[in-house]
């Protein structure tokens, strides 16, 4: 037997017709189906393609957001054969066209209020043949609508049998720095990566679940979680176009959501809207964040205050993404709550399957005593070994590891913990000052929402860092002086930053973690 995706479908086709897909439109309204007629749907789409021409290994591109149509091609394009190519909607027309060229698409699926973009984007796409707009209605732009070209499918199509090491999925990283760079997923790897999500002391993802993704279909895949509610046939609550912070807990509350994934920018959000207005979120059994380090004090306050437990967990684009997870010893658990709470906001253990160490800048592994800091690298059989066609690769793989650039360091469990970003860290007089612990002591100030730290150039001292911290309240003022003693508390006076700049929010790139380089460019103004 060969690990590819349609085994999941074909399971849940017979034995889990009866559940449900649920996924929020453009106008609010909620549209519902079942896992039946999903999969008719997805081997109809899959037909359609190969009519059109699409041969194996072709790339097929979406422009999309977390919706039902966007999920019949999650399986639809690499059932067939062919690799997904999920384009973030929120990268630079620029970035957009290099993309789409570089992975050389050959189809694109494009939501209706994203059709500007493609008006912009596609005459520079050399390779783009065919443009399906997801909708109902009349295209005003290239071959169709969606629904009329899903007619022109067979809901009884064959799958074709697929090699377990065939590429299926791509996904470029966010373009931080440079160019953005693909990365390419095999069968075999999105096969593995899913079983890991379903495991107890992973995700624990199951049938009885209703899944609700908000991390963005375009980003990594969405976190393997429409693959794992797939394969097991758990209800999945797609949130829909432009989802707002209290679309997502109407959501949450109507459906009776169990499990939710989110960068830790949207947990912040979530927070701030149920003080506002609050919605019963009791339902959950966890609350999944990611893209950058979550604030003890958000996990204490979701948990002291409506009793959801923060999962943290650590991986990338490059790791299909997850590779690391919070594991909860049943020792931690008999301990209570505040014990429970010091582990998750650590980054955890590898996942099964997934090999890590830590390096110093000499490639010795750092010692277990959480106090030298190393670089993370990983490998395992969903991790990338290299870019797709590019010379970059040579800097950031080598014997089958990735070296993630993430700082952490490790503890005597063996269990990460992030310190920074490489290039986030802040060096100043020859001595590193980690901009994830002061952000976190800052977010658990009263009166502070949540903060961002950057390195600000000084003539003295080469950097020094400088906060941007925004108001619990919308109105709220926060005086610099209160927020310099409440960190002096905790660390050493060289740490404690320079500037307080308070803004009304921070900005953010586009997959929801907090732009820095944007910060760093501020930053530096303040420092002329």
């Amino acid at each position: 037997m060969q690990l590819t995706l349609k085994t999941f479908l074909e399971r849940t086709e017979s034995f889990l017709p009866q559940n449900e897909i649920v996924s929020r439109q453009a106008d609010g309204q909620l549209f519902r189906y079942h896992y039946a007629d999903y999969c008719r749907r997805t081997r109809q789409l899959a037909s359609a393609l190969a009519r059109l021409g699409v041969k194996p290994g072709d790339r097929v591109a979406t422009l999309g957001w977390n919706t039902y149509r966007h999920m019949e091609l999650y399986f639809a394009v690499p059932c067939l054969g062919a690799i997904l190519h999920t384009v973030n909607i929120r990268l630079t027309d620029e970035h957009i066209a290099y993309i789409m060229n570089h992975a050389e698409d050959v189809v694109l699926f494009v939501d209706p209020d994203l059709l500007p973009t493609v008006e912009r984007v596609a005459p520079s796409v050399r390779s783009l043949r065919h443009i399906i707009v997801m909708d109902d209605r009349p295209a005003p732009l290239g071959d169709c609508d969606y629904e009329s070209f899903l007619a022109t499918g067979d809901p009884d199509f064959a799958f074709p049998e697929i090699e377990e090491n065939s590429p299926c999925g791509m996904c470029f990283t966010s373009a931080t720095t440079g160019d953005p760079k693909g990365v390419v997923y095999t069968q075999r790897g999105l096969y593995l990566h899913t079983l890991a999500l379903c495991l107890r002391d992973v995700l624990a993802i199951s049938e009885h679940d209703t899944v609700l993704p908000v991390v963005p279909m375009f980003h990594a895949n969405s976190w393997g979680l429409p693959h794992a509610a797939v394969a097991v046939g758990a209800t999945i609550v797609l949130p829909g176009p432009h989802p707002t912070a209290a679309d997502i807990l109407d959501l949450i509350e109507a459906e009776r959501g169990t499990f939710c994934a989110a960068a830790v920018t949207i947990g912040v959000e979530l927070y701030a809207q149920l003080k506002k207005k609050p919605r019963d979120i009791s339902s959950l059994r966890g609350l999944m964040l990611g893209g950058s380090a979550t604030p003890e004090a958000l996990m204490k306050r979701f948990h002291n205050e409506y009793g959801v437990p923060i999962l943290t967990a650590w991986g990338a684009t490059e790791a299909a993404p997850l590779a690391t997870i919070t594991h909860v010893r049943r020792s931690v658990f008999e301990a209570g709550p505040e014990e429970r709470i010091k582990v998750r906001i650590r980054q955890g253990i590898p996942v099964p399957a997934v090999e890590l160490k830590v390096l110093d800048d000499c490639g010795t592994p750092v010692p277990r005593d959480d106090r030298h800091p190393g670089e993370v690298h990983v490998r395992g059989p969903w991790i990338a070994t290299e870019y797709y066609r590019d010379k970059r690769s040579r800097d950031s793989f080598a014997d089958g590891w990735w070296r993630s650039g993430d700082i952490a360091t490790q503890g005597s469990d063996g269990s990460i913990r992030l310190v920074d970003r490489a290039k986030d860290l802040v060096k100043s007089g020859g001595e590193w000052i980690s901009s994830v612990d002061l952000e976190n002591e800052l977010a658990a100030c009263p009166g502070v929402l949540e903060a961002a730290v950057v390195a600000m150039p000084d003539a003295r001292w080469q950097e020094r860092p400088v906060a941007f911290v925004v108001p619990l309240q919308e109105s709220g003022e926060l005086d610099p002086d209160i927020l310099s003693a409440w960190l002096a508390r905790r660390f050493a006076k060289w740490w404690i930053p320079d500037r307080f700049v308070v803004v009304a929010a921070l900005p953010k790139t586009g997959v929801g973690k907090v732009d820095k380089r944007t910060l760093r460019e501020r930053a530096a103004g303040l420092a002329l």
